[in-house]
């Protein structure tokens, strides 16, 4: 049975993937980029208006479903039995992809390159990290559920390799075009700063740059489909509840009440300062020790209600 919370994976995968090829075809109709000069980078094409707005929308959507994502799946596993700190570890640095996802889509390239870049690196690098951490923890408790087919699990190892390459790649074509530029630094100040400007760039420049825009936008891809998957895992749950948890202190008295009925006596072992509560419609105190979240399953909600799905 496949819950509103399954749908949530696979919205994103499918959100975050058309909102950045939607903005790639918009910056290439209107001419900011151009790409008889190479390949763009994600953020070069999302820099200038009118796709900045969209590229901030897409993202700034997507940031908030991952984050979803992220809380769900830690109270699933936490659900399953794993209360180790490794399942906390994984939350924080999915929280950071999305917070990494949503900084990049706000600051620009074009006006907060420094801010950006930050925001890149908790994107993709620590997005990859979390899940490389999510495969950690099916292969350390032995116990989990394996939702879906057989072939999830290598699918997934597969893709977090991938993507773990592709950081690689774009890194060290990045540190090639740096020392390109340092090798031939010298030479370019003994002609005109126009032409050694012009015969760098189509050199060494515009390939090297495009090899790591391409590695860019494969990477990017390869994280919305490992967020996508998590459909498959979310397909036992019905849905979660939320729960309140009162501040410690006294709890208030209320306010005046009837005198018990006849037909309803306070027994002597109840104490006098929780009759009235009970009497009046009221439920005890929540005990403080209990979590505020909650994940249900269908057979769960099935058999009272105790479970509302929200």
């Amino acid at each position: 049975m496949w819950s509103y919370l399954s749908f949530l994976p696979i919205f994103l995968a499918l959100w975050a993937n058309a909102g950045v090829w939607i903005v790639f075809a918009v910056a290439v109709v209107n001419g900011s980029v151009n790409l008889t000069h190479g390949f763009p980078y994600i953020s070069i094409c999302g820099s200038y208006p009118p796709q900045s707005c969209i590229f901030s929308q897409v993202l700034n959507v997507g940031a908030a479903a991952a984050a979803w994502i992220c809380i769900v799946r830690y109270y699933q596993l936490r659900d399953w039995g794993v209360r180790t700190w490794l399942n906390k570890l994984t939350l924080w640095s999915g929280l950071f992809c999305a917070l990494g996802t949503s900084v990049v889509g706000n600051f620009q390239e074009k006006h907060q390159k420094p801010t950006h870049l930050v925001g890149a690196f908790l994107a993709f690098v620590v997005g990859n990290i979390y899940f490389w951490l999510q495969l950690l923890l099916s292969w350390r408790v032995k116990s989990l559920p394996q939702p879906g087919e057989p072939w999830i699990r290598p699918l997934r190892l597969g893709l977090c390799t991938l993507c773990s390459l592709l950081i690689v790649a774009t890194l060290s074509t990045l540190g090639e075009l740096l020392q390109a530029w340092i090798k031939h630094g010298h030479r370019l100040r003994q002609v005109e700063p126009n032409q050694a400007l012009a015969g760098f760039v189509v050199a060494c420049s515009w390939p090297l740059r495009s090899a790591a825009a391409a590695c860019e936008w494969a990477l990017a891809m390869l994280l919305f489909v490992l967020f996508g998957l998590f459909a498959v895992d979310f397909s036992g749950l019905d849905g979660c509840t939320l729960c309140l948890r009162p501040a410690p202190g006294p709890v208030p008295s209320p306010g005046p009440s009837p005198s018990p009925s006849p037909r309803h006596p306070r027994r002597c072992s109840e104490p006098a300062s929780l009759a009235p509560v009970e009497e009046a419609g009221w439920s005890r105190p929540r005990d403080p020790q209990e979590e505020p979240w909650g994940l249900s399953s269908p057979r769960d909600c099935a058999a009272g209600p105790s479970c509302p799905a929200v």
